[in-house]
């Protein structure tokens, strides 16, 4: 990646929070950011990661059919099924799950929004590699795959994005500790064809989460360039 100048960023752990209650805050930031622009100031990059409670979301492209479960079933699982609007179809949100939200003003970044999808690709792409694994990008697919062109090619991590006068918003699903099992009850990101796996099943044993907070935190810093406030 090109080196880029250092750009200010406040980051925040969330903890676990739900769906719909981090969604306001990025909607609350983004405005903050655009108004900022408005005005010609710089707004306030921020970097939300989360753990949420059970939730399914389909964003603006995806089709109801790949949900395959009901309102009783989901209930059942104390899980919602939620229309969001972001880029993608259908896919899961949960505990061991770590989600990322970056608010960032694409411009300061001289980034457009494919760049800016890829450069998150990356960063999932580089932690993996940390961890002898080898992240892959699919023609067609967004997101980080492993062994996408195999037998049994598998996501493990799923991105989605809006971006509203060039300020990003949702951002990327890395399955950590993920109970993949919640996958059964969606056709993830609209594929039939296609697996999930996480951190865990790959290493055949349990991912150290508070570990993984901190080396994604650094290797977005990184890649993006980013000065932590």
């Amino acid at each position: 990646m090109e080196k880029r100048e250092a750009v200010a960023c406040r980051f925040e752990f969330l903890g676990r929070r739900p769906y719909r209650e981090v969604w306001a805050l990025q909607e609350k930031e983004l405005e903050a950011v655009k108004a900022a622009k408005a005005q010609g100031l710089t707004g306030e990059n921020r970097l939300f990661f989360v753990e949420h409670d059970p939730v399914y979301t389909i964003g603006r492209s995806g089709k109801d059919s790949n949900m395959l479960a009901g309102e009783a079933l989901l209930r059942a699982r104390n899980a919602e099924f939620i229309h969001v609007d972001r880029g993608g179809d259908v896919t899961y949100h949960g505990p061991g799950q770590l989600v990322g939200y970056p608010i960032f003003d694409l411009e300061e970044f001289g980034l457009g929004a494919r760049a800016y999808v890829e450069m998150l690709e990356e960063v999932v792409i580089r932690f993996l590699s940390r961890y002898g694994l080898c992240g892959e990008r699919l023609q067609g697919a967004t997101g980080v795959w492993i062994e996408p062109h195999g037998k049994r090619p598998r996501k493990i991590c799923a991105i989605g994005v809006k971006c509203s006068r060039s300020v990003s918003m949702h951002g990327f699903a890395l399955n950590v500790n993920t109970d993949l099992a919640a996958f059964s009850l969606i056709n993830p990101c609209g594929f039939t064809d296609k697996g999930v796996t996480s951190l865990q099943a790959e290493l055949g044993k349990e991912a150290d989460y508070s570990r993984v907070v901190e080396e994604m935190k650094d290797f977005f810093r990184t890649v993006f360039g980013l000065v932590y406030r």
